[in-house]
């Protein structure tokens, strides 16, 4: 006959000093973990919702991003003539023929140094982009020292406000709009005309080539033929399996990160419930007795104290799910290893990470209240009520 799952949540609320600071615990653990993969999840959303699954990236080959290639205008002129590109309400291919370089910016409050990415753009690079939308001011004049600024970096970096200007590349640039990308990183990036940017840095060849395909299915088909041309010397991706490739250093090293500190505080945080449970075991002997002597079983008596660690573990796991969430209230910035550049983004909760979060907790409790469980349903009925 089983033990009611009410009993062993009436004895954790008997003990509510032990339960409440077990709980904290494991809590605290839970918080971590989750954190560690809510950054790395936000990391990851932000960089691969900067890309469209139907535009398409070129770089030169084996460069890991824009900051480090280079496409002759000569490879740049084949790459336009395609006829897979689709075309805008004008006729013109959509396709942007781009520009990309880190400068330093002081940021705001702290003067520290941030870098930034300045991104040489045409109109084409606005239609690519339906997420990008300017929330203040106007775009650039072609051909004109204007720039429009990022609104991350409005808030983040001197001199990127409306009406502010900007020292770079031996000249002086006047901030004429603000542009939201949402949640993507876009919002981390300063725009300006694309010939004025390469004759300002003495640059002679584009960063990238981005274009949009009339047919998405063509893609395959399409990087077979241009990596494979000789004439060129070019790496073509998606614009999503870009972005996506940018995040995988630093998303790794937030994961081995969380999970080793998630490792050296989970031992503590199960210690801690096997104490507890030792515990709830050595105080009620006479109880158990009692309970022998009725006629339950000792897998019930195993299974009732397995069910007290359970429902440690889950209340623990709750709560520090809860705390966690109350991270995508934040935006944070840090140094995207894979360009060097300033990137602002946001802890981001999904499903999946509540669902391995909740797991582990209730693991640490299974783990903690495994052998004390074990012991419990041990205890011999004659000596468990003699010694109480």
């Amino acid at each position: 006959m089983p033990i009611p799952v009410s009993y062993s949540f009436r004895n954790l609320l008997a003990r509510r000093l032990t339960t409440f600071l077990t709980a904290s615990g494991m809590a605290l653990v839970v918080f971590v973990f989750a954190s560690i993969l809510m950054l790395s999840a936000g990391l990851q959303k932000t960089l691969v919702d900067t890309g469209s699954e139907d535009n398409v990236i070129v770089t030169r080959k084996s460069a890991n991003s824009e900051v480090q290639s280079g496409v002759e205008r000569q490879q740049a002129a084949i790459v336009e003539s395609l006829p897979e590109i689709a075309t805008g309400v004008d006729g013109e291919p959509l396709l942007a023929k781009e520009l990309v370089v880190l400068i330093s910016l002081p940021k705001r409050g702290s003067d520290k140094p941030a870098n930034v990415v300045i991104r040489g753009i045409s109109q084409s690079s606005i239609n690519l982009r339906p997420q990008v939308r300017l929330v203040e001011g106007r775009l650039p004049r072609p051909g004109s020292a204007e720039i429009i600024a990022g609104s991350s970096i409005a808030k983040r970096c001197k001199g990127g406000g409306i009406g502010e200007s900007l020292h770079f590349g031996m000249r002086d640039w006047t901030v004429v709009g603000i542009f939201d990308a949402g949640a993507t990183g876009f919002s981390s990036e300063i725009w300006g005309d694309a010939t004025q940017l390469m004759q300002a840095f003495r640059r002679p060849v584009y960063s990238s080539l981005t274009f949009k395909l009339a047919n998405s299915a063509d893609f395959p088909l399409l990087k077979t033929s241009l990596e494979g041309d000789p004439r060129l010397t070019l790496d073509v991706r998606r614009e999503t399996q870009y972005y996506r490739d940018q995040s995988e250093a630093m998303a790794k090293f937030l994961r081995i990160l969380g999970i080793s500190l998630t490792v050296i505080f989970s031992l503590g945080a199960t210690i801690g419930a096997m104490i507890t449970m030792y515990a709830a075991v050595a105080n009620r002997v006479g109880e158990i007795g009692t309970l022998r002597a009725l006629g339950f079983q000792r897998g019930s008596i195993m299974a009732a104290f397995l069910m007290e660690a359970l429902l440690l573990g889950l209340t623990g796991g709750i709560s520090g799910l809860v705390c966690a969430s109350f991270l995508q209230l934040f935006t944070i910035s840090t140094m995207n290893w894979q360009t060097f550049s300033e990137l602002a983004f946001s802890f981001t909760l999904t499903l999946d990470i509540a669902v391995k979060s909740l797991l582990f907790s209730i693991m640490m409790g299974l783990i903690g209240g495994i052998i004390p469980a074990i012991r419990a349903s041990r205890l011999k009925i004659v000596d468990a009520l003699r010694e109480s």
